[in-house]
C-alpha cells in the first residue's frame, strides 16, 4: 500500500495530524498560569469573586476607581478572612492623561483620649487583643473618598455586589474554609464573632455558604443614607452615617466598654489624609508610594540604594543579584525602624531620605562579598541634621482601565484581630499593635496619631514617553508586603519578565529588623528563600554571612502579588494591558 511522503518543510509549520507531532518548535510554558492580555482593563485581586466583580463594574462603563471600590467593598465580605470594613484600606490612584498620582492613607488614628503614659498604667509592657488595641476605622472613609474624590460611581452601585455576598452567602473554597478553621483559635472565644463565622458551632468546610446578615443591614444602612443636593452631599450623608449616630455610638461603647479609647469625636472628625503620592525614579519608571505613615517608602529607599548599582548587568550570578537585592533592602528596613512614624508627628521625612547625601551614605555601606548585620543605619546621623502568631492578614488587587486611570490598594484587619461588634458585622480595626509602647520611637502610641502600616500599595509611571505607561502593584504579607513588590517591579524592569513570570518567580524574604506586630519580634539575621533558588546559591548566601531559612517552592507567606501593566506605551490605537496573579495564594487576574 503506498503512503505518503511527509513534506520537507512541515517541520517548520503548516498542518499535521495528531501522529505525527514535530518537537521543540514550541518552547516550554514560561510560567505555570499565562499573562492575561486585554485592551479594555487589567485586573487582578485576591479571590476570583472579587475579581469578577470589578471585571463587572468595568463592563458596565464605571472606571478603574469604581471598579476598585467595589472590589474593596466586595472584599469586606467574601475575604472577611483578610481584611473588614472596619478596618485597613490604603489606596493609590491614577487618573487617566496625569502624571500625578493620589495617596489614600487609609490607616486609622489613636484615640485624642489616650496617652502612652495612661497605656502603660493600665497594661504595663502588654497590648492585649481586643478593644486595647483598637483605633478609628478608616476603610469605610476610604472607599467614599476615592469614589468623591476620583470615582463616578455612586455608594449604592458600588456596595450591591457586597451587600449581595453578604445577605445571599457565597460557597466557600477549600482556602478560605481553612482560613476560617485557623483563625477560629482566636475568635471562638468572641461570641459575635463564633455566631457569624461559625454558625453551627464548628468552623465550616469547601462547599459550605457562609452569610453575613448583620454586615447586609449595616452597607444597606449606609446605602439609604446616600441622600443629597449633589453626589458629594450624598457621599458625605454616607459617611456620616458611619462615622456619627448609632453605628459610632454602637463602636464607642463597644471599644471603651471593653478596656479600649475610643470617644464619638474621635470617630466624627476623622478623614483619612489624602494627598500627593511619594516618589524616586528608576530606570525609566517613576515609583509612587504612600508616606512615612506606612512602611511603603521601604520600596523607595531600596531602589535608591539599588539606583547606585548595576542590577540588570548581574543576569545568571543570582547569589550576588540576591545579594545586593537583600542588602538594598536591609539598609531600608532599618531605616524604617530608625526615623517611620506618622508624618504630622516624626522629625524626618521620606524627602530628606531620599536625598543624594543619605542614599549615597546607604550605598557606601553594601560590602558585595558580607552580609551587614541587622539594623546596620541605627548610629548613623539622621539626614538633613509576648509574641503573637503569624499574621498575613491582607488582601489586595490592582485595576487598570483603557484610558489609563488606575488603582491599587492593600485593604487588611481580619476577624482574629479583635471582636465582631454585635448588630455591627464588623470589627474595630486592631492596627495599634503596630505601634510601639517607646515614647522615643517613631512609631510611638500616642493620642491623634497613625500606627505604622505595613500594607503599601504601589503604582508606577514610565518616564520619557508622549503617553505614559502605568503599572500598578500590590501585596499582602505584613512585613514582606513590601519585599514582594519590589522583587515583581525589578523582575519587570531590570529582568525583563513578563507579569506572570514576574509574580511566580522564586523569591527571599528578608528578616533583618524587628517585626511591625507587637511584640515586634526580631529574628536575627534571618533571610528566607523559596526553594526553587538553587542549594549552590544558597550556600554562596550563607557563606557571606545571611543566615538562610529555606522555605517551600511556593511560600503563602512570601506575600501575594498583584500587577496590571501596560506592556507597551499607549497609543491612538488603545493600549495592550497585561495583567500577573500570584498562585501562592487565591489571586485572579482578568483581561479584556
Amino acid at each position: 500500500m503506498a503512503t505518503t511522503e511527509r513534506p520537507a518543510d512541515d517541520a517548520a509549520g503548516g498542518m499535521r495530524n495528531n501522529t505525527s507531532p514535530v518537537p521543540n518548535i514550541f518552547p516550554p510554558p514560561e510560567s505555570m498560569r499565562p499573562t492575561l492580555v486585554g485592551e479594555h482593563y487589567s485586573v487582578v485581586a485576591g479571590h476570583p469573586l472579587v475579581a469578577m466583580i470589578a471585571a463587572d463594574v468595568l463592563d458596565r462603563g464605571g472606571t478603574a476607581i469604581d471598579a476598585g471600590v467595589a472590589a474593596g467593598l466586595a472584599s469586606n465580605v467574601i475575604q472577611a478572612d483578610m481584611c473588614n470594613l472596619g478596618g485597613v484600606a490604603p489606596i493609590l490612584v491614577r487618573q487617566a492623561g496625569s502624571d500625578q498620582v493620589w495617596s489614600i492613607s487609609g490607616v486609622g488614628t489613636w484615640s485624642g483620649s489616650v496617652t502612652l503614659e495612661a497605656y502603660l498604667e493600665r497594661y504595663g509592657g502588654d497590648m492585649p487583643l481586643g478593644a486595647p488595641c483598637s483605633i478609628v476605622p478608616a476603610a469605610a472613609d476610604a472607599w467614599l473618598s476615592a469614589l468623591s474624590r476620583f470615582g463616578t460611581w455612586s455608594f449604592a452601585d458600588a456596595a450591591a455586589p457586597a451587600i449581595r455576598y453578604a445577605r445571599e452567602g457565597f460557597v466557600l473554597d477549600r482556602r478560605t474554609a481553612l482560613a476560617y478553621e485557623l483563625m477560629g483559635a482566636t475568635f471562638r472565644n468572641w461570641e459575635s464573632s463564633r455566631a457569624t463565622y461559625w454558625p453551627q458551632g464548628k468552623a465550616p468546610r469547601e462547599g459550605d455558604r457562609l452569610k453575613q446578615t448583620d454586615l447586609a443591614l449595616l452597607l444597606e444602612r449606609l446605602t439609604a443614607a446616600e441622600q443629597g443636593a449633589n453626589r458629594e452631599q450624598a457621599l458625605e450623608a454616607v459617611r456620616k452615617a458611619f462615622y456619627a449616630g448609632e453605628v459610632a455610638e454602637r463602636i464607642v461603647a463597644w471599644v471603651s466598654g471593653n478596656g479600649g479609647w475610643m470617644t464619638l469625636d474621635d470617630l466624627a472628625g476623622f478623614r483619612n489624609e489624602v494627598a500627593p503620592a511619594k516618589s524616586y525614579d528608576y530606570r525609566g519608571w517613576r515609583m509612587f508610594t504612600g508616606g512615612t505613615y506606612s512602611q511603603a517608602p521601604v520600596i523607595l529607599q531600596t531602589l535608591s540604594v539599588l539606583a547606585g548599582f548595576d542590577a540588570a548587568a548581574l543576569a545568571g550570578r543570582e547569589d550576588d543579584y540576591l545579594h545586593l537585592l537583600t542588602e538594598a533592602m536591609k539598609l531600608a528596613f532599618s531605616d524604617r525602624e530608625k526615623f517611620y512614624g506618622d508624618p504630622n508627628f516624626a522629625a524626618t521625612t521620606i524627602e530628606e531620605l531620599l536625598s543624594d547625601e543619605h542614599v549615597a551614605r546607604l550605598r557606601a555601606l553594601v560590602n558585595p562579598s558580607e552580609a551587614l548585620p541587622d539594623l546596620p543605619t541605627m548610629d548613623l546621623p539622621a539626614p538633613g541634621g509576648l509574641r503573637w502568631g503569624k499574621r498575613r492578614d491582607t488582601t489586595n488587587f490592582t485595576v487598570i482601565d483603557a484610558k489609563g486611570n488606575a488603582f491599587s490598594c492593600s485593604a487588611s484587619d481580619t476577624i482574629d484581630g479583635n471582636p465582631i461588634v454585635p448588630g455591627l458585622g464588623i470589627m474595630v480595626s486592631p492596627r495599634g499593635v503596630q505601634s510601639r509602647l517607646d515614647a522615643g520611637h517613631p512609631a510611638a502610641l500616642g493620642p491623634g496619631r497613625r500606627p505604622r502600616l505595613t500594607p503599601s500599595p504601589a503604582l508606577a509611571l514610565s518616564l520619557g514617553e508622549v503617553e505614559q505607561r502605568v503599572m500598578a502593584l500590590s501585596s499582602s504579607g505584613g512585613d514582606v508586603i513590601p519585599q514582594g513588590i519590589l522583587q515583581t517591579f525589578l523582575n519587570i524592569v531590570d529582568r525583563n519578565m513578563s507579569p506572570q513570570q514576574a509574580v511566580e518567580a522564586p523569591r527571599i524574604t528578608c528578616l533583618a529588623f524587628p517585626d511591625s506586630f507587637f511584640p515586634h519580634f526580631h529574628d536575627v539575621g534571618r533571610l528566607s528563600v523559596e526553594s526553587r533558588i538553587s542549594e549552590n546559591t544558597r550556600a554562596k548566601l550563607a557563606a557571606r554571612g545571611h543566615r538562610i531559612h529555606p522555605w517551600p517552592d511556593y511560600e503563602f507567606d512570601a506575600s501575594g502579588v498583584a500587577v496590571s501593566l501596560d506592556l507597551a506605551p499607549p497609543s491612538s490605537d488603545g493600549r495592550v494591558l497585561g495583567s500577573g496573579a500570584d498562585p501562592r495564594r487565591s489571586h485572579y487576574a482578568i483581561s479584556r
